[in-house]
């Protein structure tokens, strides 16, 4: 009985290895198959990146690496008021978006229905496309038969000043003026759901020991948005280095190209005087703040992470 046993236990080995090896070889098979997809499904992606964005890149970094194009861009009056102007845009207009934001987050943080009403309103700016919203203030902003200088002389007979047309301050002032208008209901929101997210206990707290409203916004709204805050003034610093719309839509650079900034400048070298490589090292002169302000962001970001 035991030596019958023994000789069926043995025919029956071989079967059960071949169909482990089987299972083997399909699951091997199948591997091999999901990494053919996956090269697959991968393969476009880096094509695609490689095309249009690798590429781009270091042809760029290519063309503006030559030291003759630096002392031409240096020597040039209108790139040095564009470097002012661009200082002065991101001052201006940074700043004052974001405090307008800080303001603006905490009046919308009312639970009345009008106060919803007129949140939705204010939202609207920034959920309009910019070309329309830009070339409509450009009209507007018009000196001599624009809606803002019609409608001061309707009312109180006031011939209003040429907007963008006469004065360099007068016009940098207006693209300011547009780009916190478009721009700042956007970081407003952003800074309402930072406020929305501190627990209504601190306040209670605060409350009870006797602080006053501002007294509250100081000690407890500020220092909980701080982080915050600093990650959305970096991110904007950003932004409005590269933004080219304001500018380009609004004023045109004018008048008497008193009114360009970096991006817009590149743009004008590179396509309207026939100089790419003038415009790409227009363009690569602002990597200098670009960098440190990345960096930041960068390490901000980090330790922020860590904490949560």
């Amino acid at each position: 009985m035991s030596s019958t046993t023994l000789i069926a236990a043995r025919r029956t080995l071989p079967a059960l290895s071949h169909g482990q090896r089987g299972r083997r070889v399909w699951r091997g098979g199948r591997q091999s198959s999901e990494f053919t997809w996956a090269v697959a499904f991968v393969i476009p992606y880096v094509a695609v990146f490689a095309a249009f964005v690798a590429y781009p890149v270091v042809y760029g970094l290519w063309m503006g690496h030559k030291p003759s194009l630096y002392a031409e861009l240096f020597s040039d009056p209108i790139y040095v008021s564009t470097v002012v102007n661009t200082v002065i845009y991101l001052g201006v207009g940074v700043n004052l978006k974001m405090f307008g934001a800080l303001l603006l987050s905490g009046f919308f943080m009312r639970r009345s229905w009008w106060t919803k009403g007129l949140l939705l309103v204010y939202v609207l700016p920034w959920a309009v496309p910019a070309l329309p919203a830009f070339l409509s203030i450009h009209w507007m902003l018009n000196g001599q038969w624009g809606l803002l200088n019609n409608t001061l002389w309707d009312l109180f007979h006031i011939d209003g000043p040429g907007w963008l047309e006469t004065s360099r301050w007068l016009a940098l002032g207006s693209v300011i003026a547009s780009h916190i208008w478009k721009w700042m209901p956007f970081w407003t929101v952003i800074l309402l759901a930072g406020r929305m997210a501190i627990p209504q206990e601190v306040y209670d707290a605060a409350a009870i020991d006797g602080a006053t409203g501002l007294q509250r916004f100081f000690y407890v709204t500020f220092p909980l948005l701080a982080n915050l805050y600093l990650i959305c003034t970096l991110l904007s610093t950003v932004f409005t280095l590269g933004d080219f719309n304001s500018v380009f839509f609004v004023s045109g650079g004018g008048p008497a190209l008193s009114t360009h900034v970096l991006a817009t400048l590149g743009i004008r070298d590179a396509f309207q005087i026939a100089r790419p490589d003038l415009g790409v090292a227009t363009v690569m002169s602002a990597l200098p703040l670009m960098i440190p302000l990345i960096i930041l962001l960068m390490r901000k970001l980090s330790r922020t992470e860590i904490q949560l």
